[in-house]
């Protein structure tokens, strides 16, 4: 009985270590052959990467940035997210404060802040849209005629122009312009500023309201009222047109007295192809920023380069302007 089972006990090792090789086949499968494996790419096939990406900052790119994290989170779900929006000297403050890994600015570096340690890469494009509402006393002839910088210089700047009569020469019309700008450090009123005779924010006329949200909302609320969108919040996401109560004011840019075809932009898709072909002036057309303190590393630099890689792939149906295929080669070149 000893003898046997100790047979049986010799035959059931053997067959175990026979076993071995299948086994390890199972559960550690061979690489690939060389042959077989991927093309290198920028594009981050990290899905073991964890952490939290900490972002704030431009309202311009906060529905951008909101794709971005979902979609870099598809491929990295132990990676994590918080978003918020607050205008774009925010995120340039918290960046450079170490509150935040990326802020979201959405016009130029100054000089000052690159001397504290601004880094940045240009991720994406899109523009600054007058408004007003559209109910407005003499929208008929705004839509038809356009209007001009030199107009918008004396609305905005000089404040040389009050009503809107004087907008479209028709003097019996008194009804004033009530001015809306923006409360908030931005890249919006930034950018506008630039395109009016390339002022500062602060030289902005107006009535200040917080945020791109809240700027719109004052106008849409305003039949006399005119402030000024990022692509965004001036055009609607599901309908593609102005957003409701409010009309984009083509921009006569040939100064000739009327809203040519390619300058009466009365839908995102004409938007976008307007600053695409850079029939749409820049500004208010823009490159909107990433910026970290110092240049990143590890987990922030590995989502910046999916940015300017297989992150341009959603631009289009988020409504976003692409970088050119040069534009995108020296951003990443920074990342290096």
């Amino acid at each position: 009985m000893t003898s046997k089972h100790h047979r049986s006990k010799v035959a059931l090792i053997a067959l175990l270590i026979a076993l071995l090789p299948l086994a390890g086949c199972v559960s550690a499968p061979a690489a690939p052959a060389a042959s077989l494996a991927p093309v290198a790419s920028a594009a981050p096939q990290a899905s073991n990467l964890q952490g939290t990406i900490a972002v704030s900052g431009a309202f311009a790119l906060y529905p951008m940035m909101l794709r971005w994290g979902e979609e870099f989170q598809k491929i990295n779900p132990k990676v994590e997210f918080d978003i918020s929006a607050g205008g774009a000297g925010k995120g340039m403050a918290d960046a450079l404060g170490g509150a935040v890994d990326i802020g979201m600015v959405s016009r130029s570096i100054a000089t000052e802040e690159e001397a504290q340690g601004a880094f940045w890469v240009g991720v994406t494009k899109d523009a600054v849209f007058p408004g007003v509402n559209a109910q407005n006393p003499v929208l008929k002839e705004l839509l038809s005629k356009g209007v001009s910088s030199e107009v918008f210089i004396d609305i905005y700047i000089t404040g040389k122009i009050t009503t809107w009569g004087a907008v479209v020469g028709r003097p019996e019309v008194t009804d004033p312009i009530h001015v809306y700008t923006r409360s908030d450090a931005a890249g919006a009123p930034d950018t506008w500023a630039k395109y009016l005779g390339n002022k500062k924010q602060e030289d902005l006329l107006g009535i200040g309201v917080f945020g791109d949200p809240g700027i719109a909302d004052a106008v849409v609320k305003d039949p006399l009222g005119i402030g000024y969108n990022n692509l965004n919040y001036a055009f609607d996401a599901k309908t593609g047109k102005p957003v409701a109560g409010l009309a984009v004011v083509p921009i006569d840019v040939n100064k000739n007295g009327q809203a040519d075809p390619d300058e009466a932009i009365d839908s995102k898709a004409k938007a976008i192809q307007a600053i695409s072909t850079g029939k749409f002036p820049s500004p208010p057309a823009r490159v909107l920023n990433l910026v970290t303190k110092g240049k990143p590393s590890g987990l922030t630099k590995t989502f910046l380069l999916w940015v300017l890689n297989d992150g341009q792939k959603f631009q289009d149906e988020v409504g976003y302007i692409p970088l050119t295929q040069e534009q995108l080669t020296k951003e990443r070149a920074k990342l290096q």
